[in-house]
């Protein structure tokens, strides 16, 4: 820990660079305040070699897009990055106390404010090829990387409840399409028949392998050993958030884990704010993490400016 560690106090630290994040740094740093970033460069979209429905940036890379965010963030005075990771965020007598470490090296930081933008953690379904493929034949956001998709024989695969209105948002961009749960009980009696009147094939056996090579995915092979052509994928990853690095904060979780916030970002500890996928999910599109970075960001200067009645207190 250095000596300008300790005494410099940022307005705002921000955990996590990705577009919620970046886009939240940007706004901020415009609006005149000292912003420090932290973020290991570690994001869960990494496999992912383009992403897309980005304004202006469609097609691009995911990490490429990253970069572009840091550079232009990075060129405004007063902006700071760290590559790092937070390992606890108490409160301190100037503010939020950031204590980091990576590889074994370790740093803090104080801040008037803390954005959360962290994102979250997946596991994909433990079936082999399947990783292999993630990213450029099997995807997870369907509003992303359907289009690229469209018209194929396709599989969606997933453990999770949710699988069955994923799927039939899939029918928008394919009409071949097997469901298959890996064995698991994640489609109700309603869910298959909602399925079947699209005319989609419900399968419920376990899967032991995507199987292709350098041509992409060719087919899916079950456990009984029967294989079905397929074209490529969509897969619904386990998601977890990673926050315990809030919890000497003791903020608000839902049963999902993930942090309860109101419309404008604000989290039930003065002065932490979240954005992007930390808090309640929406569409898993990097353009809706980068709106909802800015929103808060907005939130987050008009709090630290302070209300009519805050400025008169101060005055009198």
């Amino acid at each position: 820990m250095t000596e300008a560690e300790t005494e410099t106090v940022y307005d705002i630290a921000i955990v996590g660079g990705g577009p919620a994040g970046l886009s939240a740094a940007l706004n901020l740093i415009r609006a005149r305040r000292s912003v420090l970033l932290i973020d290991s460069n570690r994001p869960r979209n990494s496999a992912t070699l383009m992403s897309h429905g980005f304004l202006t940036r469609d097609g691009i890379s995911p990490l490429e897009l990253r970069k572009l965010g840091r550079d232009e963030f990075l060129a405004y005075e007063g902006a700071e990055h760290r590559m790092t990771m937070v390992q606890s965020i108490t409160r301190g007598h100037d503010g939020f106390v950031l204590e980091c470490e990576l590889r074994r090296k370790t740093s803090r930081a104080v801040a008037k404010v803390v954005l959360v933008a962290t994102g979250l953690q997946e596991t994909l379904p433990d079936i082999e090829g399947l990783r292999a493929f993630y990213g450029t034949a099997f995807h997870s956001c369907i509003e992303c990387d359907g289009y690229d998709k469209r018209d194929q024989a396709l599989a969606v695969i997933g453990e999770e409840p949710d699988l069955a209105e994923r799927a039939l948002l899939l029918s928008q961009w394919s009409a071949d399409l097997r469901v298959c749960t890996n064995g698991a009980d994640s489609l109700t009696l309603l869910d298959e028949q909602a399925l079947d009147a699209r005319g989609f094939t419900v399968d419920r056996r376990g899967i032991a392998e995507i199987q292709g090579g350098r041509e992409g995915v060719t087919g899916i092979r079950f456990e009984d050993g029967d294989v079905v052509a397929i074209e490529g994928g969509f897969v619904r990853p386990a998601w977890a958030s990673e926050l315990g690095y809030l919890a000497p904060l003791d903020p608000a979780f839902d049963t999902d884990g993930l942090l309860v916030a109101d419309g404008h970002g604000r989290t039930s500890v003065d002065g932490l704010y979240v954005a992007g996928e930390s808090t309640a999910p929406g569409p898993q599109q990097l353009i809706v993490a980068a709106g909802a970075g800015a929103r808060t960001a907005a939130t987050i200067n008009r709090d630290l400016v302070g209300g009519l009645h805050e400025l008169a207190d101060a005055v009198q």
